[in-house]
């Protein structure tokens, strides 16, 4: 495309701008000026900082040093974030990083509407112009986990466009994305753009071929900016041919110092005959999903073989079936002749993988990792360190044998990958996606890398990647769609076999033939009609309902798709009511016990029948001596052992002292003692009766006397005590599980950043999503109460309604938790452990489930009079035992609607609105 004159005004910039990942320096003292109204390409391999500016100009990341002024303010004026994020789309790095995989392309689209404050008619009109435009369309209802690459890039597009941005920021928007819908994405662009001609946009991206289309490009390495200036502008400055080129000429004299192009040699006749892979029809199914369809290939020794094709479309799949790691669902696989077999560790051990993610050992020394790759592969103990000393020498890892991989270079890890895999001595190489990230110069050495081991060493090479002037370097390839593959030849014979000018429009022309609707181009439909700020929406300013009510509409159709999560919220307190009302009980009965009995008299017999008649006890055969006493009681087989002198009957008759002897087993203490209140009663209940038989009822006779009766539990069982204990224990663990995880996952999937860079405040943001758990925790209140009526039998006595509005007040509080937790917590699993100890621990100890909060001292004390769950025990009980009714539960229904927005306002306050 022609670039058009440069722009005199900056829609960015940037001064002396740095940022640091703790002792890492991703970007060091930054100073550019990005024209507005252009297309602005930054280019570079990962991690030189790309991804770290795009975020800082976006506002999705705090400023940590300098100055960033986007669209004429300053992005560390927190009010001129909001007054600009209207005007900013930001698409993070990443597959459909920013979309929600269960909602449908519409639904989607939709919330990003809701979030920019568009009305129900607004919304309709643009959405349905830029799905036509996009060639979305078609598949409005389907879901955005079940899209392509490319079809997943074009919706998160549409969202980014929803709000007519007046600067669209895409971080690297086509990788692994196929080629045909990467050059669909850029006409899009370019359509877009020529529609708005006002709208700047920035672009990261490792594709050079995309980087010459760009009006301006920023070349970018370890965090410093290599220069600046139009595609045409670069070449002319560094004398060279291409972008790949120029960039290599443009770095440090110390990085590219000794580099020199690849060089293809020819490969020999010699391996022709014999295969080292062969595969036929191989398919693989996870259950209903075809993730590879009848693939078929052969690759003879020593030869490049290529895998080309874009993410999700089988590649990775292919390449664990034939390494053993998956076991195919159809289809036959060999090895160097014999049939894959994960169980043949020898034709494995002819074998070298390299996985897309490096598989190094981060906490042991690149020596440790070569050493410990050679004790797996069973190579013997003395040939070890010569074969670590040889892969040092081969992949120049002789300077870096004692660093953590972590603290490498992107290239030099990647040598270390290709060590590791080649330590055992392996006859094939399968490589998976070796080079994604890496800078061209390294991508360089390890390409003379594999050309030297596949024809001096006679390795052969499987090898993935996206790239297509590394196809153009091996000696097959084969091009993959859809799990299928499309055609397997030299990349010569394939561009002939299409007529075309190059093998990625060779690619193209078979992505056209065979992908039917999905890669139809879009519709020349009209794109939404820019209208003027504020026209149609909303303020973006304060409190608004309608963002709110986007995050609550948006979490509760997440949660009603999700069965595991949908399960738990409805049968997880469900089946703990069942366990935990009847596993935990305070009845103390049928307690086992035995006698020595030394006398062995009627009235000794008469003693022990006292005992065998209660129904606190039950007896066992007796005891013979000390040692039956001692063995029984450690075995656990008696919890009493009760021991009758000699001479028992002979001294009550005569008015003698006697002493008879309760062994209690006190290994739990509350138990023990109740057993020993038992005994003394039945003991002192003995007396009496023998009173009564010798001197008459008016001998026995007291001045006063105390008749107990119990209250709201007259037969002082555990189980009309503990249910109505155990639903605010309940309401208080599940629900802020949920919520806390509801928050945390999307920092673990990154869709928090649509927080970050979108009008919606902390308040809205927690709020919807904590509605959803709000209701799913009355219903299952509703169904815990109904449990408690018609299950355990245990009715209520009081006011119903007194208690499910004291139940919303609660559920308010334990979902607000939840958000506190997720504020502090970054992974799922430290979240979930978070909140099981913050409301399991203070809910059980210290909120009068066991103990009265009035007996406990000290902190213990403390917590108890401010934890929720202490006044909703206190409500639960009245309504379920006491028959009490608003007016009596008033002291603990205040606490409770005091909790719940204290709660949210501190999550609300330790909630960051941008990445730190």
């Amino acid at each position: 495309m022609t670039s058009p004159e440069p722009a005199t005004a900056s829609a960015v910039r940037l001064q002396g701008v740095g940022l640091r990942y703790g002792r890492t320096r991703a970007l060091d003292a930054i100073d550019l000026d990005l024209p507005a109204g252009r297309m602005v390409g930054l280019i570079g391999p990962d991690g030189v900082g790309k991804s770290s500016l795009f975020s800082l100009v976006a506002g999705a990341r705090a400023i940590q040093a300098g100055r960033i002024e986007v669209l004429g303010g300053d992005m560390a004026d927190a009010r001129h974030r909001r007054a600009v994020c209207p005007r900013v789309a930001y698409m993070p790095q990443g597959l459909g990083k920013n979309l929600y995989p269960t909602l449908s392309v519409f639904e989607n689209v939709e919330f990003f509407a809701r979030l920019f404050g568009q009305d129900r008619a607004e919304r309709r009109r643009r959405i349905d112009d830029l799905l036509r435009a996009t060639g979305l369309a078609p598949f409005a209802g389907r879901p955005a986990g079940k899209l392509s690459g490319g079809m997943k890039q074009k919706l998160g597009l549409c969202c980014a466009l929803i709000h007519d941005p007046d600067l669209l920021i895409l971080d690297e928007p086509t990788t692994g994305v196929d080629p045909l819908s990467r050059r669909q994405f850029w006409e899009l662009i370019d359509r877009i753009r020529a529609r708005r001609p006002g709208m700047s946009v920035l672009v990261a991206t490792a594709y050079m071929e995309e980087a010459a289309r760009f009006d301006w490009l920023v070349a970018m390495n370890s965090g410093h900016v290599l220069a600046t200036g139009t595609p045409d502008e670069l070449l002319a400055r560094t004398g060279t041919g291409s972008l790949e080129a120029a960039f290599i000429s443009l770095l440090p004299e110390a990085e590219r110092a000794g580099y020199r192009p690849v060089e293809i040699l020819p490969r020999g006749k010699d391996g022709d005959g014999e295969a080292a892979i062969e595969a036929r029809a191989l398919t693989m199914r996870f259950g209903d999903f075809v993730a590879v369809d009848r693939v078929s290939f052969r690759i003879g020794r020593g030869e490049i073989f290529g895998f080309l094709g874009s993410n999700g479309c089988g590649k990775t799949t292919t390449m664990k079936m034939l390494t053993g790691l998956l076991a195919a669902s159809e289809g036959e696989a060999w090895l160097f002749g014999k049939p894959v077999d994960a169980r043949d560790i020898e034709t494995r051990r002819r074998v070298g993988y390299m996985s897309q993610s490096f598989s190094l050992y981060s906490e042991l020394s690149v020596r440790q990792n070569l050493e410990l790759h050679a004790r797996l592969f069973r190579l013997e103990p003395a040939r070890i360190p010569a074969r670590v000393a040889e892969m040092a020498q081969k992949f120049d890892l002789d300077h870096v044998m004692d660093e953590l991989p972590d603290a490498l270079p992107l290239g030099v890890r990647q040598r270390l990958s290709l060590a590791v895999a080649m330590i055992h001595g392996p006859e094939m190489l399968i490589l998976d996606e070796p080079t994604s990230g890496v800078d061209p110069v390294a991508r360089d050495a390890f390409w003379r890398i594999l050309i030297g081991l596949s024809r001096q060493d006679k390795v052969t090479i499987f090898i993935s990647t996206h790239f297509m002037n590394e196809a153009e370097r091996c000696d097959r390839i084969s091009l993959m769609h859809a799990g299928r593959v499309l055609v397997s030849d030299t990349p010569a014979a394939i561009v002939a076999g299409r007529a075309a000018d190059s093998l990625e429009a060779a690619f193209i022309s078979h992505l056209e033939e065979v992908a039917g609707a999905d890669a139809a181009p879009a519709e020349d439909a009209a794109l939404p009609e820019e209208t003027a700020a504020g026209a149609t929406s909303a303020p973006h300013g304060g409190f608004s309902l309608r963002r709110m009510f986007s995050y609550m509409h948006r979490e509760a159709l997440e949660l009603s798709r999700d069965p595991i999560r949908l399960a738990l919220s409805l049968v997880g307190s469900v089946i703990l009511m069942i366990v935990m009302g009847y596993g935990i009980n305070l009845d103390v009965e049928n307690l086992s016990f035995a006698v020595l009995d030394r006398d062995q008299t009627t009235l000794s017999r008469d003693y022990v029948l006292n005992l065998e008649g209660s129904r606190y006890f039950v007896e066992r055969p007796a005891i013979r001596d000390y040692a039956d006493l001692d063995r029984r009681m450690r075995a656990g087989e008696i919890s009493l052992a009760v021991e009758i002198p000699p001479g028992f009957a002979r001294d009550v008759a005569r008015g003698d002292q006697v002493s008879v002897g309760a062994w209690v087993d006190g290994a739990m203490p509350t138990r023990a003692e109740t057993l020993r209140g038992y005994v003394q009663g039945i003991h002192n209940q003995w007396l009496q009766t023998r009173g009564r038989e010798l001197y008459g009822a008016a001998a026995l006779a007291g001045l006063v006397n105390i008749d107990v009766r119990y209250r709201y539990n007259p037969d002082v069982k555990s189980l009309p005590a503990m249910v109505p204990a155990v639903i605010p224990l309940l309401l208080m663990l599940i629900p802020a599980m949920l919520t806390a995880l509801a928050v945390v996952r999307e920092k673990e999937l990154g869709s928090i950043v649509n927080l970050y860079v979108t009008p919606v405040t902390r308040t809205e943001f927690l709020i919807g999503k904590q509605l959803p758990y709000i209701g799913m925790a009355m219903v299952n209140f509703l169904l815990l109460v109904a449990l408690a009526l018609w299950v355990f039998r245990v009715p209520i006595t009081g006011s119903f309604l007194t208690l499910t509005v004291s139940a919303l007040l609660y559920v308010s509080s334990a979902t607000a938790i939840g958000l506190l937790v997720s504020a502090f917590t970054r992974s799922q699993v430290a979240a979930m452990f978070a909140a099981a100890v913050l409301t399991i621990l203070p809910a059980v100890q210290f909120s009068g489930l066991l103990n009265p909060v009035s007996s406990l001292e000290g902190v213990g004390r403390w917590i108890g009079e401010i934890y929720p769950t202490t006044y909703f025990t206190v409500i639960s009980r009245g309504a379920f035992s006491k028959a009490l009714g608003f007016a009596d539960l008033q002291s603990a229904i205040v606490p409770l609607a005091i909790a719940a927005p204290v709660l949210i306002a501190l999550g609300v306050a330790l909630l960051r609105k941008q990445e730190r």
